[in-house]
Parts: C-alpha cells; structure tokens; sequence
C-alpha cells in the first residue's frame, strides 16, 4: 500500500504517522473529551511499530523480571508477518533463518499455541501468543519463548499468555506516550504560530503607519531585537541609501562569496551558514529585505549557543518582507517628495530667469539658485566667446576666476563642451580625470557638471564642486541637468532678445546704428557729458553711381565707405546710417578741432580705397556746457547747414559750422 493509501486509511481510523516510522492516534481532530483507552493503532501502522516494541520490549523486560525467572527461556517480539522487531539476540538468527510452526499458527489463527520443536532445535519447546489491538482485536504481533525443556507445561503457557498481555500493556502505554508528546508538539506549534500572528499583525500595523524610510528600518531593527535581545544585528543597505543609525551599514559588493550578506544581497534568498561545533557553534544568516523593484538591503543575524534554537527563520523573512515593502512605499513617498519639490524649484527658477533679459543677470542669478539647491560650496559658469575661439568665466563664486579665459580643450570644463556629456567626479585627488583650476584653487573634491545647451547647440558649461568627496549624488547629477536645460532656455531668450534689439538699433545694409538710436545716444551724452561732436557725411554724386553702374554696386559703395568709417573712429564713438547715402558719426567728449581730424581721415580713406573711387563732403558741428540751448535737433541742424555748404563749395571736402575749410 502506498504511503498516501496509509496515510488517508489512518486518518479514517483516527490515527496520524508517529514520528521515526512510528504511529500516533488521531486524537488531535477529536475533541478534547476522548478517552486514552480509546486510543489504537490500525493493520496500516504495523510497519511503522518497530521503535515502539524495541523500547516496550525492554521496559517490559524490567517490569516482569520476576515473572520471567519463574518461566526462563529466551524472548522475542515478531510481528503480524513474522518479522523481527525485538528480542534476546540468541533466537534472532533462528528466526531469520526460516519460519516456525508454533509461531505461524498463532499469526495465522490468533490463538496462543505451544510445541516442542524437531531435532533441529534439540528438543526445545516454543511458545507464542498473539499481540492484538484492544478495539478491533487486530493481530499486530506475537510474543515467543524458547526454552530448552521438551515437554509442554500447561503452567508455562498460561504464565507466557500473562507476559504477552504485560508487554501489549506496555506497548500502549509508550504509544499514547508519543501521542502526548504528539499533542503537546501540535499545542506548542499552535501557540508558537498564534504568536507569531500577532507579532506580525503589530508589527506591519506598525509598518503601513510609517512613511519615513529611517523609520522603518529602525522598526525592523527594533522589532527584531525585542524578540531576540541577544542577536548579533546588522543591516546593511545598498549605496543608494544613506542613515545615521549605528546598526546600518553600508554594503560594499567586493569579495561577495566571503560575506553572507553579500551573497543573500546577490541571491536575494535567506542563506544560513553554520560555522564551530559543540559550546563554540554559531550561526548567521542573511535574510534579504526587498520590495517589488528589487532587493534593498540585508539583515545580517549572527547567534552562538541556545539562541541558535530560538531564532524563527521564517518569522524573519516574514518580517523583512514587511519591512521591504514598507521601504519602498517609503522610498517612493520620498522620491515624490523630492519630484513635487524639485518641480517647484524648476517652476520658481524659470519664473525668475524669465524676468531678467540681460545675459550677465541670468548668469550671476543661476550661480546663486544652483548653489542653494544642490547645496554646492562652488559655481562656475564657462561660456564660449566666439571671437576669442576659449571658454570664458561669465559667472563664478571664486571671485579670482572671474573673467578668466580658458582654452575650449582644457580641463573638467573642455572635456565637457567637447563630449557635450554630463559628467560627475567622486574624489578629485584620486580620479583626477583632467585638471581643472576651480577644484585645485578652491580645495574642492567632488563636482558635477553639465554642458549648457541653448537652441540645440552647446554655448558653454556649467561646474558645480563640493569639499566633502563622494557629496553628489545622482539625483543631484540628474537635478542639476534639468536645471541647466532651463538656464539654456533663459540665455536663448535673453540671447534672442539681444539680437531683436541689435537688429532692430542696426541698418541691415551698412551694419551702422540706425538714426533713432543715434538720436536718443546723443540725448543720453548731452545729459552727463561736458562736450560732444557731430560729422555728417554724404557720398558725392551717388545717383551718378547707381545711374552708371547699378543699385547692387551703390549698395557695395555704401557698405565700404560704412566700413572705412568704423574703422576710423573709437569704440566709444557711435556711428549710423542718417538716410539714404548719408552717414553720421557722434563723438562724445570731442571739440570740434578733434572731430575735424577724423573727419579728414574718413574722407581721405574714402578717396584712396573704394572701388570704384567715391569722395564725400562732410560737415560738422558742436556742442558743450556752457551754451544756453543744448538740443540733438540744433546739433543735427547745424551739422547739415556745414554739409549743405560743403557740397555747393565743390564737395570732397568738409565744413564747420559757418567755418569753411577745404580739403586736400
């Protein structure tokens, strides 16, 4: 019969498997009530009978070592098929050497029987009596003497039939022995699981309330600790978690097969190691702590002596299963935390940008803002100057960097603008990927950095450094890369603008300021400055010029005569386009002496390298402090009576004011 045949027939009868092969009653489903004389085993738990008739055979032995004197003989326990159980060694080899009469009658009719044996056995007598089971009277064994008389003695037959009921009596009551044990077994797991129950319903009730990630692994740690105050306790967590707990350690995956922890990490099972033996054994064991994305860390046990036994493995990992889910609701509670916080920053970042549309404002207010939120001691903002073909300070901190000029390839900041890639450095003085001033000059150890891109192309970089090594993390890396995107956004604005307002104060053909800004500069000089002068120039016969070789070679003529005036002024000087083929150059803090000689270099460089060759006339006039109407209408109009004069007096020459002077 299959063991599942036996098990389900002994359930019938009311009996359950005994431990070690053995059988128990099935008492633990009837109520409390039943009697232990009810208790009795089945034919299906015969084989399983052995280890209870080896120790009722000896107990038995013991309690009728009177009874025994008085009959002699050796002993032996065989069961229902005739099979050794128990027994005086000296008849064990007979018994396995064949089967006995005496003793197959008796399994075969249930009936004591006695004879004496054949010459085989030298006139020796045997007698057997069958071992029946109290309710059912079902033959579970046969208790045999032998003993070396040959003749029957009725008085011996009665005093075996008397051992047999002896033994069958201690054969119950080691069996409802294990059945007690069995029971009380069952009522210690009962209880140990009702624990453990509540243990875990306080436990996660204690969880799902917290919402702080340090919380919660100062939870588990503490629950665990209260239920075994003697464990050796560590939790060791992956790098992407930090706390100030003593018992948090952080886990470092190097030499993995070495530590238990970092294999349960790897495996994300429970792993148990065993290490000494006798007073000196311990255990450890790593019970992983993850949640549905995966493992967070390790609780890391180590027990010596009695507490080895008292340490519930699955409780444990019932526990830091708890705690990992707890974790990561946590952790994305904080992570949301963080987005709604770093949403807000962008939010009130881009509104304040927005407000300014002066590139050096932008940048000095970005320097401030990224310092704040990423808590960064240095900020460097690298800006590409185009006619310097090099990476200029536009906004730093360190206020010995400002308006340097670095090579575009140099350093941190060059490798940045070259790759156009993020890039983040734990330990300057051990990685030390490229030089770079601002870490050296500033003592700084870690940094982050991020390409700033405006209209889909790069304009320069941006350098955030921190004294503490590994201080960045990569939510900052990640932060600061948003931010920079929004910083971009602000500089294309403020850029744009720039060249709205460029081309809006510039004449498209002659690249000269247009008249409206020339007017409201000299309004501007006449209100701070002591002196000011004006030259209006006009190109001689510029119709005859079109008229003889096209508008495209006027327009040409134009342009060159714009440039030879450009070039002939000083960077402070404002030059424009008045109308038409007339020019106008504004000097501030000049005297009309002064303003005659670069109108006399304009004139002369217009004569000798335009192609084809131009002149212009020229007229000029002044003002200063002391003269009673200061106007830009007055300047403008005396200027243009000096032109009108210079231009009926032959041209190619220049006027002032009333003064006439011709030119070479």
């Amino acid at each position: 019969m299959s063991e599942e045949q036996r098990k389900a027939s002994s359930a019938s009868c009311g009996t359950t498997a005994l431990p070690d092969g053995a059988a128990s009653c099935g008492l633990i489903s009837r109520s409390a009530g039943t009697r232990h004389h009810d208790l009795d085993i089945t034919i299906y738990d015969q084989p399983y009978l052995q280890p209870i008739m080896e120790e009722s055979f000896l107990e038995w032995k013991s309690e009728a070592s009177s009874l025994l004197s008085q009959v002699g003989g050796e002993w032996a326990v065989l069961n229902s098929e005739g099979v050794w159980l128990a027994g005086d060694s000296a008849l064990q080899d007979y018994f396995l050497a064949g089967d006995d009469e005496t003793l197959q009658r008796v399994l075969r009719t249930g009936q004591p029987a006695a004879a004496v044996s054949d010459a085989v056995m030298g006139g020796r007598t045997v007698c057997a009596v069958p071992l029946q089971s109290r309710t059912r009277g079902e033959l579970f064994g046969a208790l045999v003497r032998v003993s070396l008389e040959d003749k029957l003695d009725e008085r011996v037959l009665v005093l075996t039939e008397a051992a047999g009921l002896l033994l069958r009596s201690c054969f119950y009551r080691g069996f409802q022995s294990i059945f007690v044990n069995d029971l009380e077994k069952v009522y210690v797991q009962a209880a140990k699981e009702a624990r453990q129950r509540s243990i875990l319903f306080q436990y996660i009730k204690r969880m799902h309330s917290r919402i702080d990630v340090d919380k919660v692994l100062t939870e588990v740690m503490e629950s665990i600790l209260g239920l075994y105050p003697e464990v050796g306790l560590e939790l060791f967590m992956s790098q992407d978690h930090e706390s100030n707990h003593p018992l948090v350690k952080p886990l470092l995956l190097h030499h993995w097969q070495e530590e238990i922890y970092v294999r349960t990490f790897m495996e994300g099972t429970v792993t148990t190691l065993h290490r000494g033996s006798g007073e000196e054994a311990r255990v450890e064991i790593g019970v992983p702590v993850g949640g549905k994305q995966g493992v967070y860390g390790v609780l890391h046990l180590k027990a010596t002596g009695p507490l080895m036994e008292e340490l519930d493995v699955e409780l444990l990992e019932m526990m830091a299963d708890a705690a990992g889910t707890a974790f990561e609701n946590a952790k994305l509670y904080e992570q949301s935390n963080v987005m709604i916080h770093e949403l807000r920053m962008i939010n009130e970042l881009t509104q304040r940008l927005s407000k300014s549309l002066h590139l050096a404002d932008i940048y000095q207010f970005a320097n401030q803002e990224l310092r704040k939120i990423l808590g960064a001691h240095y900020c460097c903002i690298l800006v590409m100057n185009e006619e310097l073909g090099a990476l200029e300070v536009a906004s730093c901190n360190a206020p010995w960097l400002a308006k340097e000029v670095f090579p575009k390839e140099y350093g941190i900041g060059g490798h940045v603008y070259q790759s156009k890639e993020p890039f983040i450095l734990a330990d300057y003085a051990a990685e030390r990927p490229a030089e770079s001033k601002l870490m050296e000059t500033t003592g700084s150890s870690s940094m982050i950095a991020t390409p700033l891109m405006v209209n889909g192309g790069i304009r320069g970089v941006i350098l955030m450094s921190h004294r503490k090594k590994h201080y960045f993390s990569y939510d900052n890396y990640r932060l600061l890369q948003t931010l920079s995107s929004h910083i971009g956004l602000a500089v294309g604005n403020a850029s744009l603008h720039a060249e709205v307002r460029r081309m809006a104060n510039r004449d498209m053909l002659t690249e000269l300021y247009a008249r409206h800004y020339l007017d409201e500069a000299i309004q501007k000089c006449q209100s701070r400055d002591f002196c000011g002068s004006l030259i209006l120039v006009d190109i001689d016969h510029f119709k005859r010029v079109n008229d003889t070789f096209g508008h495209q070679k006027g327009d040409k003529i134009l342009k060159q005569v714009s440039n030879v005036i450009k070039s002939s002024i000083r960077q402070s000087d404002i030059a424009a386009r008045w109308g038409g083929e007339e020019l106008a150059v504004y000097l501030p803090g000049l005297g009309i002496d002064q303003a005659f000689q670069v109108g006399e270099r304009i004139r002369q460089r217009v004569e000798q390298e335009t192609d084809p060759l131009v002149t212009v006339s020229c007229g000029i006039s002044e003002w200063n402090w002391t003269q009673e109407r200061i106007s830009v209408e007055s300047l403008f109009y005396r200027a243009d009576m000096a032109l009108y004069q210079a231009k009926n007096s032959g041209r190619n020459q220049i006027m002032i004011e009333e003064t006439e002077s011709s030119g070479d």
